[in-house]
């Protein structure tokens, strides 16, 4: 699992040209553009800002609508997204996209959330407790918002790692991502010195991937089946069509030098652990919080909470399931997605976009983040090194390096003729990505 690009990635300021070329090699970029400016919805046509591989753009269709979470892009090319917080009383919002542009039809559901899909003749989204659906018309369009049914409800929300991810599977289940609330299960959260709690009871409930059934109303808890455990906080998640298997990328613990400074210092703090993509089956453990991945030494660490000093093997009898990938700690991965389309070459079918939305805790390290990476895919498994696809979010490297990034990359969608849609939930904005040959 060791990306030996990762010592060079993590020492440098992750941004900019210097990032660029570290992670991709001789792959030629271009900054974004589109040459009509009036296809960027009144925003001048270099201002999509972003640098992408050679042959694609990049345009905004939209601006300023609100903390923008998780996207959808319906078959006939509508566009649902949901609001981290409700903006103007509408948490959802429904956008159609025309010549270029992508203005608001309409919006309802005032509440909180990250979660939207469409499957089967349904939108579901999800607050931070429950988990909705509205019925679509044969146009895929919301038939009375105002009609609502709750799928799951009274999910555990303790304001840390509160979204609720959601996707669905085509044998009809669905799956909820209930974050842990705590960094890694001490007696006293992010406190210097605390120890873990032994056996740690948030697992009952929380820090890991719960399963439902689609069609089936006010299911709670007792209606679910924890169909994986260990995972800290999962908010980029997609079903594997290829692999037909469910794949989420974790984000990692926080503050090995600020809990245990005689063990680490701020350097190995800033870079570790890894953020972690997983291929999981029913029944899975990740291993939090007793382990974490450690990608300089490729290998599963026991956590410090629960005796370890940061080179103990945390998996001796290996009960803990291995990354699919690991990738450079503290980004933030917050949307998944794999391409299916056949828009792009050939050698982004069926591979895996993902969010990484920037850190905010590698100081005095420089900050990092705020793109989108491609990680290959053969046979439903990673296959090669990762390589940042869309940079330039944050506005510039020194925004990159000082954690004041303007935009901040979060979800992720595939429009029906092949493009790929971004969100940023710092300043509202879509941005859809094309190739041309």
């Amino acid at each position: 699992m060791k990306n030996r690009s990762f010592t060079f990635l993590l020492t440098a300021a992750l941004a900019g040209s210097v990032l660029l070329n570290a992670c991709t090699g001789n792959n030629k970029k271009s900054t974004a553009e589109n040459t009509d400016s009036s296809k960027t919805a009144g925003v001048a046509a270099a201002s999509a800002g972003l640098t992408l591989p050679e042959g694609f753009n990049a345009a905004i269709l939209a601006e300023d609508l609100g903390g923008t979470r998780h996207i959808a892009v319906s078959p006939q090319g509508d566009i649902f997204v949901k609001l981290g917080k409700p903006k103007d009383g509408k948490g959802i919002l429904v956008l159609h996209e025309n010549n270029g542009k992508a203005e608001v039809k309409s919006g309802f559901g005032d509440y909180d959330g990250t979660g939207i899909y469409i499957k089967n003749g349904y939108l579901y989204t999800s607050s931070n407790e429950d988990v909705y659906r509205y019925k679509l018309n044969d146009k895929n369009e919301v038939i009375d918002p105002a009609k609502r049914e709750t799928v799951v409800k009274g999910l555990l929300n303790r304001n840390q790692h509160e979204a609720k991810a959601i996707v669905l599977d085509d044998a009809g289940n669905l799956y909820v991502n209930i974050g842990a609330y705590s960094n890694s299960c001490q007696v006293k959260d992010r406190e210097k010195g605390s120890l873990g709690q032994p056996g740690c009871p948030i697992l009952d409930s929380a820090g890991g991937i719960w399963q439902f059934k689609a069609d089936k109303l006010n299911q709670t808890y007792k209606d679910g089946v924890r169909y994986a455990t260990g995972l800290r906080n999962v908010v980029g998640m997609d079903w594997n069509k290829q692999d037909n298997q469910l794949f989420v990328m974790q984000h990692g613990r926080d503050a090995l030098h600020d809990i245990f400074p005689d063990m680490f210092n701020t350097k190995q703090s800033a870079i570790l652990p890894a953020e972690c993509m997983y291929a999981i089956k029913k029944g899975d453990n990740a291993g939090w919080p007793y382990i974490y991945y450690d990608q300089e030494q490729g290998k599963k660490i026991l956590a410090p909470e629960y005796g370890g000093d940061g080179k103990k093997d945390g998996d001796p009898t290996n009960k803990f399931i291995n990354p699919a990938a690991a990738y450079p700690g503290h980004l933030a991965p917050n949307g998944l997605l794999f391409y299916t389309g056949d828009q792009f070459p050939e050698k982004y079918k069926n591979g895996a976009f993902i969010a990484f939305h920037g850190s905010w805790n590698r100081a005095p390290e420089p900050q990092a983040g705020y793109f989108v990476v491609f990680q290959p895919f053969k046979d439903g498994k990673p296959d090669g090194k990762w390589e940042v696809f869309a940079d330039g979010f944050s506005g510039s490297p020194e925004n990159t390096a000082k954690g004041s990034a303007v935009r901040r990359p979060c979800g992720l969608a595939q429009g029906p003729d092949g493009s790929i849609y971004v969100t940023d939930d710092s300043k509202g904005t879509i941005y859809k990505i094309s190739y041309k040959k």
